[in-house]
């Protein structure tokens, strides 16, 4: 059955009238070869659908499409498939927004997903989450922002663009069990004109989702993002990184947390509380030097 009251993943090649994708059906897999882990893609909105082919159609935006190397749904056996519930099987692909907010001096805004989250819980992310039926992508980005942050941004307050698009399992390896949650996310980038003191001042997070965020330089970023998740090690620390990243509780009754960031800050198994950042989008979390 569908989801009710959430924006899914429907799919074209050639001139073939869009389809909804199923849920054990791989979005980057039917774009590229089985042991490709990314392919370009048009993607945007027709007739309020969210739609990804692999020809131009009106409004579309030609974006790189990912997913891990370890995505749960590629490497589905059939028998893992027919363990899961027919009512699981049944579902269509959710679409998500993640919102990466960029400052006017540089800081990126992440957030701590709150520990009691049914998925990707406690774990470094991008502000997000789903597009209802009939939201516009950055109209959901917007309201996501605001719902888990208490930032609203005024129209002529920033500018943005589409990043790229990741596909994510939860539970993002098959080593952790079935797979229970299947998107696509787009990734949003939103240039704010004000610095993040400004933006600060007006945040006010949604404990019940985060439950803490921190400003980041986008150097520090691209390290998280260049691990990839599942590696047994996390290769060469750069000796550039901080010795200590300022983060910010959810609710600032207390002093601001101060977190010794060299070798933990990369670490994406079971330490380090960045741990899990590429499970929900890798390289888009780091702006282009450029951006």
């Amino acid at each position: 059955m569908e989801s009710l009251g959430r924006g899914l993943v429907r799919l074209a090649k050639g001139s073939a009238r869009p389809e909804r994708a199923g849920f054990l059906q791989s979005i980057t897999g039917h774009f590229c070869g089985s042991h490709e882990d990314e392919a370009t893609v048009c993607c945007g909105l027709d007739q309020n659908q969210f739609v990804i082919s692999d020809s131009e159609f009106p409004g579309s935006t030609r974006i790189l499409l990912k997913r891990p190397s370890f995505c749960p749904i590629k490497h589905l056996e059939e028998r893992q498939a027919a363990a899961l519930p027919e009512a699981l099987r049944g579902r269509g692909v959710d679409v998500g927004v993640a919102v990466i907010l960029q400052s006017v001096d540089r800081r990126v805004l992440l957030t701590r997903r709150a520990k009691n989250l049914s998925i990707f819980p406690n774990i470094w992310v991008p502000p997000g989450g789903h597009m209802e039926p009939d939201e516009q992508l950055l109209e959901a980005g917007l309201r996501e922002l605001q719902e888990e942050t208490g930032l609203r941004l005024e129209p002529g307050g920033f500018s943005w663009r589409m990043l790229g698009l990741w596909e994510s399992v939860y539970p993002p390896m098959l080593s952790r069990g079935l797979p229970r949650r299947h998107h696509v996310v787009v990734y949003l980038l939103l240039l704010s004109t004000e610095s993040h003191q400004q933006l600060q001042t007006r945040i006010k997070a949604d404990e019940s989702e985060v439950s803490a965020y921190a400003w980041l330089e986008p150097h520090i970023l691209e390290c998280v993002a260049a691990v990839e998740d599942g590696a047994e090690t996390t290769g060469r620390v750069p000796s550039h990184l901080p010795t200590a990243i300022e983060l910010e509780p959810a609710t600032l009754t207390g002093a601001n947390l101060a977190w010794k960031p060299r070798g933990a800050l990369l670490g994406t198994g079971t330490e380090g509380p960045f741990r899990g950042v590429s499970c929900i989008g890798p390289a888009p979390c780091s702006p282009s030097p450029s951006a």
